[in-house]
Formats: structure tokens, C-alpha cells, sequence
């Protein structure tokens, strides 16, 4: 290979020839190869291309890479399908919030399918950068505060994504992302600096990162964002240093979107030249749209400022990925447009995606029992810009949404009412503007209705990339609707939509139920009829602790205690704010079902865990309801005097049961020495003898302890 041939399998670009199938008037054909693309894969100046669709299309670029290119390296095709591609399943937050590794395995399995046959072999997904500042937007594009939970939903999607053989026709490879501690910009603002101390990096942020590969993931994407003053797309102690040389990691780093090139603007590089050279030699593989690569590297290896084995390796990696995913011995994978036209908007997909949707959906407060509602005889105010709307249902990160066959709140609550009449619909605001006379049509129809269903929150476009919010509330507009409609004095229903906690206020807080239904995609309006009717008893639980107030970000249930812990002698001279107390509104792991559950104090197979040994940790969960519903039992463990200031609780495994009215079962989990481990000040990953707090609970704040030692070795 020439050097310009190297450059050119380190550089991938957006793919700006294909339309959208939305916009095609023949479909089957395909749009023609464009020129300019056609010549750079002529001469192979690019490793693929991304966020461009249909089979017809990509073949025809595949056939000039493969048929008139002098190597004939085939392309690999990408994408940033996160949640879906045509069919939307609901934003990972939302899935997180089902606590279901089986079901969000399922929903990437499904998500492969649909865009494996739309001319995809690469998807730049799953996102699982830990977010502990609701303020950053992209929060909605991960699985919430939690790294455990984080790991294990990072593992179930890269497992779903990349299916049972990376050479499989519908096997899609998976980019875990973004490498590394993005969740952790300053401020909550988006790409902002990072200042983190190793092992924080290490338990929190890099633990979903490790699951990912050692899961089988060959693929990532450097993040924005610096730690600690070195910027990741320079950094090579974390890239090549921690990722290829003591994990092994042997798959490629691409970067984020022109991150190689931002180098300049981040004062580490004097210009493009150098930061060209810093990338590459951090362990940055492909060079995402800058075209850094395809300028400066023949360059940097010809003035020997870059040894060509360092771009020989960063090939190696590439090449051996497209072959690990069937691209060599079959160029033409995943681009077939008769499977495209069976494996698009199926009906199979859309119950996966009504499933997961409502397995998503957190009853937060259901006073006095106004939830379910009835389908016969209950006059219902369907209030709010959420209520018809389609505009909103996706989130971010869903761009390619069919948003004519998604289901409306409005479609989904008429389908199941036996009297359709019985629904009034009136958006009363828009999502950050008044609507003239909206507050008074809303305050006439919450007049005529035995019970209002407030459908309130965030727009898609306020969540995602570069949407970070100071102030993590409901708009003003929808506030003031829902004051008005409050002062009716009618049972209300609120509908969150929302890509984030929120800080919940005045008459939204004091509904009497609350309901968090995230952006839950194409089969939202089925979802959360569903859920209203009592058809579904929720079942979710939050992945993120919903504040009392936005300046108590960032907040999350795992932290460390301090010296001077808030208690209940006073806020003097404590840890506190003067406002509020620390705890959440609404805390990590807290959810409500239409039934009731109890729980017992833990029981443990031994008081003693012995080094190499283990404990197995046993609780009786309960129905004492009247409804058959579905508990998450979460177990929780606190060291209680270590080396290191240790997190108040932590989350080490969660079980799903499904029980009858006066039904119970045993719940069992298992711990040993390694559960118990941190990294200590010599960074050294350890377990220390002493004792620990125990808990089974359904949430972060609730259940009670039991003690156990670890023994000495």
C-alpha cells in the first residue's frame, strides 16, 4: 500500500450521496454513485462512509471500491443508530429504566436487523459514558448514574448489536463510546474540560467501557472532551497506554466528529499539521470528516516526524476489523435491497419496540390511587403540546425517524376507550412558547373532565448533543399551564417527556401522580395507554436521581460521605445546602407499581465472608396487593470503614420477579471478594478486610441492612 492508500483506510466521511428512502422516488434503484465520491474510492482515500442509507445505494459504492480501486478494499458502511434507525425504541435512558439487560439486548438485536438491511455494517452505539450531572444533554443517549447498571446494559447491547457472529448478514459492529469521561464535563456543559481523579475514572467511568470489550466490541470513538489538561483525541495514556497495552483491546478508535482537528483549538496542537500528528500517536485509528489523516500523514511519515510503523498499525487494526466482520470474503454483506424491504418498519419490530417502550415507563407518585384509569365512563383532559403531538416522540439521536408511523399519545389513549368521545385534547402551550388562549381552553376542558392527563416536558431538541440546561425544569409555558389546570381542583395526571431528571416544581410536583415516560419512540402513544388503563403494570425504575432542585447538580445516589454528613440536628455546620436537604426529589432505583411489595431483612448464608469464598444475600418479596405486577429488587452494599472514602450505597445486582396478588418468593444474590473491591491510593484494585452493610430494597434509599465482615486472607 502507498501512504496515500494508508491515509486514505484511516479517513471515513459523512456520506452525502445517498438520500434518505423518505425522499426517493424509486427506492429500489438507488441514487447514482456520486462523482466526486466515486474517485476518492477509486483511489482509496477512505475507509467508508457514515449516516447514509439503502442497500442500492451503498452497493453501488461498494462495487467501484471492490471492482475499480487498485487494492480493492471494500467500505464499511456506519452509522449513529442508538436507538433504533427507522423503527425508534425508546432513548437508553428510558430503556435503562427497565433494568432489563435481556430486553435491551433485544431491542439492539432488533435495531441491527432493521439497519443491517438498510446497508449498515457499523454503528456508532451503544453510548455508555456515565452521567451524573443531569444539566449535560446527552445524558438521554446513556444508561443513567449508575456504573453497574451502566456495565451491564453496555454489555446486553453490544451483545445485541454485533449478534451471535460478526460475519452474520445482520450482525452490526458495535462502537462503545465515547472513550472516555465525556459524562463528566465540568458544569454538565457539552464538550467542557475534565478534572478527575484516577480512581473515580477508573470505578466509574471506564468500568461500562471494559464490559463493552470484553463483551467483543472491536471498535470506539475517542471523546471531546480533556482530562485533566490532555484532551482525549492526544491522550495515549488512556487510548494506547491503558486501552491497547493493559487491556488488549484490538479492535480501531475512531474519533468523534472532527475531535482530531479541534486539538487546535484546545492549545495542545500549534496546527493541523501537529494535530495530525498527536492523534495518531495518542491511538486515534480513523479520522472522522477533518481529512487530517489523508493531508498530513504522507506528509509527517515522508519529513520523519511520524514512523511509518505507527500508521502501519493503526491499518492493521482497520484491515483486520473489516475482516472480522465478514468484509473480504464478502463485500456485498447487509446490502441487498429485497432484505431491506422485508427487514424495514416490520411488524415485528414495532411489538419489540411497544414492549421495551413501556417496560420504560416509571411511575413516580400514584396518590389516592388515580392511576389506572378507566376505559368506560371517567371523562378524560388530555392537556398539554404533548398529547397530539409527532414531532417529539424520538429524542435525540433518532434522525432517521419515520415519523408517520409513530403513535401519538392521542392515537394510543382513543384506540382502547370504549366512548372516544370521553377524550378532549387541548395542547394549552407549545414546548417553550405560549399559545394564545391555550391556558384558558385548557383551564375550560379541565373543567368539563372527572380527570386530567397532563402530557408536559422537554422537546427532542432540548436533550441530546449540545443541549446542556442550567436549569433542568418543565418550561416556563407548560409550568404556568399546569398551574392554571391545577387550580381546577380535578385528579392530574402528569406526563413527563424528558431526555434527563428534571427538577420538578409547584403544581407538576404536586400532582397526584407523576409519570415518567422519557421519549419512548415509535410506539409511544401504545405504550403509555398501556401503562394509564392499567393494561401494563409499570414497572420502571429511574436510572437517575430527580433533584429537588437544579442546583444540587451534579447529584447521584453513589456518593461519598463527608466528615460532617447532613443530619438531624440542624444545617449548621454540614454538609448542605441552605434550600434543601441532600437528598433526591425522587431517588435512583425508585419506582411504583399498581400493587404493593414487601421485603425482609436481608439474610445472609454467613456472617463471615471468607477471602476466597462467598456470601449469598436472601430476601422475601411479598405481593400484598390486589394486582399482578413486576418488582426489581436491588442489592446495595456499604463498606463501612476503609482506606478511602467509600460511596454511601452501591448497586451490585438487581433481579426482576413477577408476582401475583399474595404471592412471595425468595431473592438471591451472590457477593464475593471482588464485589467488595475499590482502587485504593496506589491504584491498586483491592478488597480490605472489615465490615459491610448489606441491603435488598427497592430503591437507593430504602430497605433495611444487614452486616457482614470480610475476612482476612
Amino acid at each position: 500500500m502507498t501512504i496515500e492508500e494508508k491515509a486514505g483506510q484511516l479517513s471515513i466521511f459523512s456520506d452525502m450521496t445517498r438520500l434518505t428512502p423518505q425522499t426517493l422516488i424509486n427506492p429500489e434503484a438507488g441514487p447514482p454513485v456520486d462523482k466526486n465520491l466515486a474517485q476518492r474510492v477509486r483511489e482509496g482515500r477512505l475507509v467508508g462512509v457514515f449516516n447514509g442509507f439503502g442497500a442500492a445505494g451503498a452497493r453501488a459504492i461498494q462495487r467501484v471500491a471492490v471492482e475499480e480501486s487498485r487494492l480493492k478494499i471494500p467500505l464499511i458502511f456506519g452509522a449513529d443508530v442508538l436507538h433504533g434507525l427507522y423503527t425508534i425504541f425508546p432513548i437508553p435512558l428510558g430503556e435503562a429504566a427497565s433494568f432489563d439487560p435481556q430486553l435491551a439486548e433485544r431491542t439492539a438485536r432488533a435495531a441491527a436487523i432493521e439497519s443491517t438491511a438498510n446497508g449498515l455494517h457499523w454503528t456508532f452505539a451503544p453510548m455508555v459514558d456515565i452521567g451524573r450531572d443531569q444539566r449535560w444533554g446527552r445524558v438521554a443517549e446513556g444508561s443513567g448514574e449508575d456504573p453497574y447498571l451502566g456495565s451491564m446494559l453496555a454489555v446486553a447491547r453490544v451483545q445485541g448489536f454485533q449478534g451471535k457472529s460478526l460475519t452474520d448478514e445482520d450482525s452490526l459492529l458495535a462502537c462503545p463510546k465515547h472513550f472516555v469521561a465525556y459524562g463528566a464535563a465540568s458544569g454538565g456543559m457539552d464538550y467542557n474540560t475534565v478534572e478527575m481523579s484516577d480512581q473515580t475514572l477508573h470505578e466509574v467511568y471506564l468500568a461500562p467501557f471494559k464490559a463493552a470489550f470484553d463483551a467483543g466490541a472491536l471498535s470506539t470513538m475517542s471523546s471531546f472532551n480533556d482530562i485533566n489538561g490532555v484532551p482525549m483525541s492526544a491522550n495515549r495514556r488512556l487510548m494506547t497506554g491503558l486501552l491497547r497495552e493493559q487491556w488488549k483491546f484490538r479492535g480501531m478508535v475512531v474519533s468523534d466528529y472532527t475531535a482530531d482537528k479541534e486539538l487546535v483549538m484546545h492549545g495542545v496542537a500549534k496546527d493541523d499539521r501537529e494535530a495530525t500528528r498527536l492523534a495518531i500517536l495518542a491511538g486515534v485509528d480513523i479520522s472522522m470528516q477533518s481529512d487530517l489523516y489523508n493531508v498530513y500523514l504522507p506528509k509527517l511519515v515522508a519529513s520523519g516526524e511520524l514512523p511509518m510503523a505507527v500508521v502501519d498499525e493503526s491499518v492493521r487494526r482497520v484491515l483486520r476489523t473489516k475482516y472480522l466482520v465478514g468484509l473480504f470474503d464478502n463485500p456485498y454483506r447487509s446490502l441487498d435491497p429485497e432484505v431491506e424491504k422485508r427487514n424495514t418498519m416490520t411488524p415485528q419490530l414495532r411489538a419489540v419496540a411497544r414492549e421495551s417502550a413501556r417496560a420504560s415507563i416509571v411511575l413516580l407518585k400514584n396518590q389516592g390511587n388515580v392511576l389506572p384509569l378507566s376505559k368506560s365512563g371517567q371523562k378524560i383532559a388530555l392537556i398539554g403540546p404533548f398529547g397530539p403531538d409527532i414531532k417529539n416522540f424520538a429524542g435525540p439521536w433518532a434522525p432517521f425517524a419515520k415519523m408517520d408511523h409513530v403513535v401519538s399519545i392521542e392515537q394510543g389513549m382513543r384506540a382502547v376507550l370504549a366512548d372516544k368521545s370521553l377524550l378532549t385534547v387541548t395542547p394549552g402551550s407549545l414546548v417553550e412558547k405560549p399559545l394564545d388562549g391555550g391556558i384558558e381552553a385548557a383551564v375550560a376542558a379541565a373543567r368539563a373532565a372527572d380527570v386530567v392527563v397532563l402530557a408536559i416536558g422537554e422537546g427532542q431538541d432540548m436533550s441530546g448533543e449540545a443541549q446542556s440546561r442550567t436549569q433542568i425544569v418543565v418550561p416556563e409555558p407548560q409550568q404556568q399551564l399546569a398551574e392554571a389546570v391545577a387550580k381546577v381542583g380535578k385528579p392530574m395526571v402528569v406526563l413527563l417527556r424528558n431526555g434527563r431528571a428534571l427538577a420538578l416544581e409547584g403544581a407538576v410536583r404536586d400532582a397526584q401522580a407523576i409519570v415518567v415516560t422519557w421519549f419512548l419512540g415509535t410506539e409511544t402513544g401504545s405504550a403509555v395507554a398501556d401503562v394509564l388503563f392499567g393494561d401494563y403494570s409499570p414497572s420502571g425504575r429511574l436510572p437517575v436521581s430527580f433533584p429537588q432542585d437544579s442546583g444540587q447538580q451534579p447529584y447521584f445516589y453513589n456518593r461519598r460521605t463527608t466528615g460532617r454528613p447532613e443530619g438531624d440536628d440542624g444545617p449548621a455546620f454540614k454538609a448542605r445546602y441552605r434550600e434543601v436537604s441532600n437528598e433526591a426529589l425522587y431517588s435512583f432505583g425508585h419506582g411504583l407499581t399498581y400493587s404493593r411489595f414487601t421485603y425482609s431483612r436481608p439474610q445472609l448464608s454467613t456472617k463471615a465472608l471468607a477471602w476466597d469464598g462467598t456470601l449469598t444475600v436472601t430476601a422475601k418479596i411479598a405481593n400484598t396487593g390486589e394486582r399482578e405486577a413486576e418488582e426489581i429488587a436491588q442489592l446495595y452494599i456499604r463498606d463501612r470503614a476503609a482506606s478511602m472514602t467509600r460511596p454511601i450505597r452501591e448497586l451490585k445486582g438487581f433481579r426482576k420477579v413477577r408476582l401475583p396478588p399474595g404471592a412471595s418468593t425468595d431473592v438471591q444474590f451472590t457477593l464475593t471478594r471482588q464485589d467488595l473491591a475499590f482502587y485504593n491510593q496506589e491504584m491498586q484494585f483491592v478488597a480490605e478486610p472489615g465490615e459491610f452493610d448489606v441491603w435488598i430494597a427497592p430503591s437507593s434509599t430504602t430497605g433495611v441492612s444487614s452486616r457482614f465482615a470480610l475476612n482476612a486472607s
